[in-house]
């Protein structure tokens, strides 16, 4: 079975709008490419009464 490969759009937000990461200046890019992904723990709002 042959695979078909198809260019893939990355989605990002920049400055607010949330936008195609290939329409980015070079220096935005550049910073998207040196992102580290984290995840925190959770944290629930609670009513304080």
């Amino acid at each position: 079975m042959e695979k078909k490969r198809v260019p893939c759009e990355v989605y990002s937000r920049v400055v607010g709008y949330i936008r195609p990461v290939s329409q980015w200046n070079e220096g935005k890019q550049e910073e998207f490419a040196e992102r580290h992904l984290f995840s925190g723990p959770s944290s629930k709002c609670e009513d304080r009464q």
